[in-house]
């Protein structure tokens, strides 16, 4: 007796170059992309700064969070999960798109964050639920030089959970929820200056 395999989802780049464009998830997969609509909030509020943009994609899954930023013109992705069926999908999907801005990495998120490159303008951080990973990982990217001057970094967690801690001088730049999600950017704080 065969089973049947059930079909993989799919999901929607929302804007750019690839508008509308239709992606397949890989089968079996328990990927959970980030929403339309948030995916969406998301990216008006990085619009100023995403054109030629260096984006980390952390706890890839899907990577829509990463190819919507090389979609609406980011110069480099990179995408790091521990999960091969995802990353195969992803680069296959890279390939489908004929793009070269885009690399992915197999690799647990904290081991990368232990290995020295160049900073990045964008970091996408997006783990699995409930595991207490958003801290850790913000913690290592202060700590090791991993955010250009002037970086953002997009946090999501589930509703019910209060955001992470920030690292000392930043603080959350934008919030919003939709559904099940919340969701953030933080950035550093600018430093006030002192009036004598």
């Amino acid at each position: 007796m065969t089973t049947r395999r059930s079909k993989p989802g799919s999901f929607r780049i929302i804007g750019g170059e690839w508008r509308s464009r239709r992606l397949p998830l890989p089968l079996g997969s328990d990927v959970r992309p980030t929403p339309d609509r948030v995916r969406e909030t998301l990216f008006n509020w990085l619009s100023p700064i995403i054109q030629g943009a260096r984006c980390l994609d952390l706890y890839a899954g899907s990577g829509a969070l990463g190819l919507e930023a090389l979609s609406r013109g980011a110069a480099r992705a990179v995408f790091v999960d521990t999960a091969p069926g995802p990353l195969r999908q992803l680069a296959t999907n890279l390939d489908t798109l004929k793009c070269t801005r885009g690399e992915t990495l197999r690799m647990d998120a904290m081991r990368y964050l232990e290995t020295p490159r160049d900073p990045f303008d964008i970091v996408f951080l997006d783990p699995p639920y409930r595991r207490n990973l958003l801290a850790p990982a913000l913690d290592a990217l202060m700590r090791d030089g991993w955010l250009a001057p002037g970086a953002l970094v997009y946090l999501e967690h589930e509703t019910g959970i209060a955001p992470p801690g920030l690292p000392r001088g930043w603080a959350l730049y934008r919030s919003a929820a939709a559904g099940q999600v919340r969701y953030h950017l933080a950035r550093p704080e600018p430093v006030k200056a002192e009036s004598s």
